[in-house]
């Protein structure tokens, strides 16, 4: 599973022009699922994302987490965080898992977030969807719960 996590001022989601999810300050993540994700590599990075002490403290330093400040988490699905154009011009997406095993993780992914952070919002899985925020810092982090990187 991998996380694209960016520290925002605010963000939305869009779907056919109607706003489907909003946040003021807090992360923005853009969650891939690959087709050996389980439950487990689901956890990790819930855990992972709401603990990342990447928001300033009183003196200035990235010293607090998602849960120390209260701010709120827009969850975005994107399956194209495992496109492979190691080889070739055109996207290679066979690490990416099919809809039928992403989408029950991605639920549940968002079910484990909203039991820890108590502002969650969501894009659409599977929908075309616009992704509006305001990168704060900017701060972006990437992370595999692989540990790829």
């Amino acid at each position: 599973m991998r996380a694209v996590v960016q520290r925002v001022t605010r963000a939305s989601v869009t779907i056919d022009g109607q706003m489907i999810g909003e946040i003021g300050n807090g992360l923005v993540v853009l969650l891939g699922i690959a087709r050996d994700d389980t439950k487990v590599e689901a956890a990790y990075l819930v855990d992972k994302i709401a603990a990342l002490r990447i928001f300033d403290d009183e003196a200035g330093k990235m010293n607090l987490s998602l849960k120390d400040t209260n701010g709120g988490l827009l969850i975005v699905s994107q399956f194209t965080l495992y496109g492979d154009v190691r080889r070739g011009l055109r996207p290679s997406w066979i690490d990416a898992a099919p809809p039928e095993v992403a989408e029950p993780l991605y639920d549940f992914f968002v079910r484990q977030t909203r039991a820890t952070i108590d502002n969650v919002a969501t894009g659409k899985f599977q929908a075309m969807m616009q992704v509006e925020l305001i990168n704060d810092g900017p701060v972006t982090i990437l992370l595999d719960s692989k540990k790829l990187f």
